[in-house]
């Protein structure tokens, strides 16, 4: 663990990223510093799958109802 005594300066904070939906290529901003729009979405997903990255909020929204669903039908 580094004592935060040794880096009195603070390090700042990353650019948001730019993205573009794996599903749909919406552009939207991730902020990796925890205040993603993400954040604040009941939905809990599995990691994106291999070849794909985040997804916008319908999408992920669309994915979640996907899943909540007995079928899986898409809502």
């Amino acid at each position: 663990m580094t004592n935060p005594k040794e880096f009195p300066f603070e390090f700042p904070l990353p650019e948001p990223r730019r993205l573009a939906c794996s599903r749909c290529g919406t552009e939207f901003r991730c902020d990796l510093s925890g205040n993603c729009w993400c954040a604040e979405e009941t939905a809990r997903l599995p990691m994106p799958v291999k070849g794909e990255d985040c997804l916008c909020r319908e999408c992920l929204r669309k994915l979640a109802a996907e899943a909540r669903s007995p079928d899986g039908a898409q809502a």
